[in-house]
């Protein structure tokens, strides 16, 4: 059975290992960022099949304004069981007073669908546009 933990105590090596079975080497390649993922987060949900981390949510932002979904990962053992959708759902109702939710995600036809699924839009579906700074121009 998977229990949930809120800002719960997380070892490195296991967040490591779940980084890195989702193949997010771009975090895991500088110790130095991923010793700061949780430090720095709004607040994070974390998913245990025993000892084992299988799923993690993290979220920053200002906590009255906007909250902005970081990190959603699932191990790969256990995608399509539920638990993202959990870990979704319960970021999403602990954060009833914040107007703005936001993620950015791969433009795949398996996430877009997923968080669809979850009562995500499209922004240019609400007619707003968000911009990205590129740094390059």
């Amino acid at each position: 059975m998977i229990q949930y933990s809120e800002n719960g105590r997380i070892p490195f090596e296991k967040l490591m290992d779940l980084y890195n079975s989702v193949g997010w080497t771009a975090y895991t390649k500088d110790l130095n960022v991923m010793k700061k993922l949780l430090p720095g987060a709004l607040s994070y949900t974390s998913a245990w099949d025993g000892d084992r981390l299988v799923g993690l949510i993290r979220t920053v932002g200002d906590g009255c304004s906007i909250l902005y979904i970081q990190d959603l990962l699932v191990h790969p053992d256990y995608q399509r069981q539920g638990i993202g959708q959990t870990l979704v759902t319960q970021t999403v109702a602990a954060a009833e007073n914040i107007r703005q939710i936001f993620l950015s995600t791969d433009n795949t036809e398996k996430t877009v669908q997923f968080y669809r699924s979850v009562g995500f839009v499209t922004m240019e579906e609400t007619g707003a546009v968000t911009f990205i700074y590129r740094g390059d121009k």
